[in-house]
This record gives C-alpha cells, sequence and structure tokens, in this order.
C-alpha cells in the first residue's frame, strides 16, 4: 500500500442502497465527490463498493476500474480498495476469474488493495491472485473462529487484518474485539490490524481503537448517524467526528 494507515479509512457506501440516505454514492462521479470530502476531512485511504448502470453492487473489472479511476482523480495519492463480498456474485466458482480481471485494468484503475472475508469459501485462492494482480489484501476477520481459521493459514499473507465486529451490541462490542485480538496475537498472526464496527458498534469500537493505538474506519458503509444518533450529512462529517474521538482516546 502506497502508504500506511494510522488512523482512519473512509468507508464510503457498502451494500447502502440510496434511499438509506441522500448522500450514498452511487456512481463513480457521486464517488468521486464524498472521497474528496472524507480525504479534505482526514482520511487517509478509501473503500468503495463499485456499482453497475442500474445501481447493484459488482466485481465486473470495467466497473471497478471506473469507479477507482474517478476516486484516484480526485484524491491523488490516496490509497483506494475495494470489496470482493462475495454475496456481490454468489458464485464461489465465478468469483476468482472475475476478480482476476483486475489485472488486466491500466494502473490508475486498478485498486491498491482489497477486502477478503476469512470466513467465505476461496480465501487463499483469492489472496493469491489479488497478490498476482499487485493489490493488497486485507483479511476481513468477523470472530475470534475467523481469527483461528487465519491463524492456520500458512500461506494466506494478508497484508492487514480488518477485526470487524458487524454483530453485537455497543456493550458488547468492546469485549469481542479484545476476544479477537487476543486470538490473534496468541496464535502471532502477522500483519498490522484495523479495527471497527457496524452500526450499534460502530462508535464505541472507534473509541476503543484510539485507546489501543489501532487504525479505524468510519463512512456511510458503516453507520449513518452520529455518535450521539444524530443524523450526518455525508461521509465528510462522519470522518471528522471519528477523528475526534478515536484522538481522545488515543490521548
Amino acid at each position: 500500500m502506497r502508504s500506511p494507515i494510522e488512523r482512519i479509512k473512509a468507508c464510503l457506501n457498502g451494500g447502502r442502497r440510496p434511499g438509506e440516505h441522500p448522500a450514498v454514492p452511487v456512481t463513480p462521479a457521486e464517488l468521486a465527490v464524498q472521497a474528496a470530502g472524507a480525504v479534505a476531512a482526514g482520511a487517509e485511504a478509501l473503500h468503495l463498493h463499485p456499482r453497475d448502470h442500474t445501481g447493484a453492487e459488482t466485481l465486473h473489472a470495467d466497473d471497478v476500474g471506473a469507479a477507482v479511476a474517478a476516486v484516484r482523480r480526485s484524491c491523488p495519492g490516496v490509497p483506494v480498495g475495494v470489496t470482493t463480498g462475495l454475496w456481490i456474485s454468489d458464485d464461489v466458482a465465478g468469483r476468482p476469474a472475475t476478480v482476476a480481471r483486475w489485472a488486466g485494468l491500466p494502473p490508475a484503475a486498478r485498486p491498491d488493495f482489497a477486502s477478503v472475508n476469512v470466513g467465505e469459501p476461496g480465501f487463499t485462492d483469492l489472496t493469491g491472485l489479488l497478490h498476482r494482480a499487485g493489490i493488497e489484501v486485507e483479511a476481513g476477520v468477523w470472530s475470534v473462529a475467523d481469527a483461528r481459521t487465519l491463524a492456520g493459514m500458512t500461506s494466506a499473507g494478508p497484508d492487514r487484518i480488518l477485526v470487524e465486529i458487524v454483530d453485537g451490541t455497543a456493550e458488547t462490542a468492546v469485549a469481542t474485539a479484545d476476544a479477537v485480538l487476543t486470538c490473534l496475537d496468541e496464535h502471532r498472526v502477522p500483519g498490522p490490524r484495523l479495527l471497527h464496527g457496524e452500526n450499534a458498534t460502530c462508535w464505541p469500537l472507534i473509541t476503543h481503537a484510539g485507546r489501543r493505538g489501532l487504525p479505524t474506519r468510519i463512512g456511510l458503509e458503516d453507520t449513518l448517524t452520529g455518535p450521539d444518533g444524530e443524523p450526518v450529512p455525508d461521509n465528510a462529517a462522519l470522518v471528522r467526528a471519528a477523528l475526534e474521538i478515536w484522538t481522545a482516546g488515543h490521548g
């Protein structure tokens, strides 16, 4: 990755549909605008879910390339990553061939990194083909079971580990995250960690990431509201709030 994420990555849209929030970016142009705002607010890397002409999530190279190229033009020098989520294609056998076509994208349109969930079939093969394409891998670890699975994959070699607490409550989020992080450490799984949550677990884990000195992420993929449940206008507002909370926890 061209630069490390020291504090925060912005996740611009995820699987959100436009009707869920007026600022959810779908088209390459909308992604570019939201990306520029998030970077101006302090984001050091960007994660996005490309869409096809209907607005549906896609892994197809042309759509991925168009989204990445637009964001890169608006945010030169900022690492740009995408998802490989199996739910998008729902095709275990076909997903590797689809993702492998990213290697043919011109450098300006090729992602810097991609997230691959440990709990999905085909993790090792997908990691290998992404590396061969010159794309770094972030391993999505959602549970202690995922952490143990990753520890047993001697050839997986992700470049970063995303500890993603996507289930649970605000009250259980920290304990769950610490259990996953402890398991990774006990098994000596290499690689920097990034800690984040979604919805109810989002804001408590931003504070906790700051306390532990770990990078985190924020954006309309993870939450549609601010730390007190208040409406937010866009990704930039979420980044500003998260940086304030992360810094307070870190200090």
